[in-house]
């Protein structure tokens, strides 16, 4: 099993964060996005995944020179052969799996990096595809699916109309990538565009009339890791799933001094409380020192200093320091608010 991960969007609704660690390297939970979604695919596969592909953008478009090294690591440690592409123009979601046509054959799973999921089914790789599904609430804000004897009928893009509140969240599976690759290829090929872009939900309508019978993969939860809010939501999620699978996240050689951790939190290695209250729902990245504060509900990244704070619903970059009264912020890398 393959698996291929477009991620080359720059992520723009969730700078100033984005402007320096591209948005599927953002870490929830000392996990980055991208990490936990591969592993949380090879769980529902149960299957080897024999290579990774990861599709970012240019080092132009904000991707840092370490990016590639940083995916391979990932793919190693899944023990997957990790490879790097690069799509140079945003030419939409079925041009994006083009850009890694190399790596696209046999069985698959695309798996687009900017939203996290918790499952229980387990993938019929017997199946022509699949295409993991939630219900919502307001399906005309999404593409959705309308089944028909437990496959997918067809494929609605925003429907105005209730068709049905089952919305695709971006993850598709393909018994045959070499076909997956051939209807990419003849979209491209005749310039076939929906708003100027290669959309994925054409080559899934094209396989569809060809006779591939898609089934539905339902997910229990479907996060979202778009902007500064949901993200910082998503982290309170996967903390208490973490907590409820019964892992323990704060590292052994946290020092407290007068200093409280209310779980379920995330305390990376070496770090430093002084008169502090942690929690719950906070991830705190290591050699972070925090004194004089209380913080609940927050993402904070590595390397961080803050101070004299009461923060909820927060999101602070790596290496950034803070000083201030301030009780709801979003700041990046290497900013300095003292």
């Amino acid at each position: 099993m393959k698996i291929i991960v477009p991620m080359a969007g720059i992520g723009s609704r969730l700078r100033p964060h984005t402007l320096t660690t591209p948005k599927p390297l953002t870490v929830i939970a000392g996990k980055s996005i991208v990490q936990r979604l591969v592993e949380n695919i090879a769980s529902v596969v149960d299957q080897p995944i024999d290579e990774i592909a990861f599709v970012i953008g240019p080092t132009s478009k904000g991707f840092p020179l370490n990016t590639k090294e940083k995916l391979l690591e990932i793919a190693k440690n899944l023990g997957a052969k990790g490879s790097v592409y690069t799509q140079e123009e945003a030419l939409g979601t079925a041009h994006a799996i083009y850009c890694a046509k190399n790596s696209l054959s046999g069985p698959c799973i695309v798996a687009y990096a900017d939203t996290l999921f918790k499952a229980d089914f387990t993938l019929d790789v017997n199946a022509d595809g699949a295409i993991w599904v939630k219900q919502v609430e307001d399906p005309s804000a999404f593409g959705v699916v309308n089944l028909k004897d437990g496959f997918i009928a067809d494929f609605i893009e925003k429907p105005k109309d209730f068709i049905s509140d089952l919305a695709i969240i971006g993850i598709y599976y393909f018994k045959d990538g070499d076909k997956l690759l051939n209807e990419i290829k003849y979209l491209i090929d005749n310039d076939l565009r929906e708003n100027g872009e290669y959309q994925i939900t054409n080559v899934l309508e094209s396989l569809k009339q060809q006779g591939a019978k898609f089934i539905p993969g339902k997910v229990d939860a479907w996060m979202d890791c778009g902007k500064k809010d949901p993200t910082v939501d998503t982290n309170k999620q996967i903390l208490s799933f973490e907590q409820e699978d019964g892992n323990n996240l704060v590292s052994s050689d946290v020092i407290l001094e007068n200093s409280t951790i209310i779980e379920p939190c995330f305390i990376g290695k070496n770090v430093v409380l002084k008169n502090t209250t942690i929690g719950p729902y906070v991830s705190l990245g290591k050699n972070s020192i925090v004194e004089n504060s209380t913080i609940v509900n927050s993402l904070i990244q590595n390397n961080v200093q803050i101070s004299n704070a009461n923060l909820e619903n927060s999101m602070i970059g790596n290496h950034a320091k803070y000083n201030g009264k301030f009780t709801s912020i979003s700041i990046g890398d290497y900013t300095e608010i003292i």
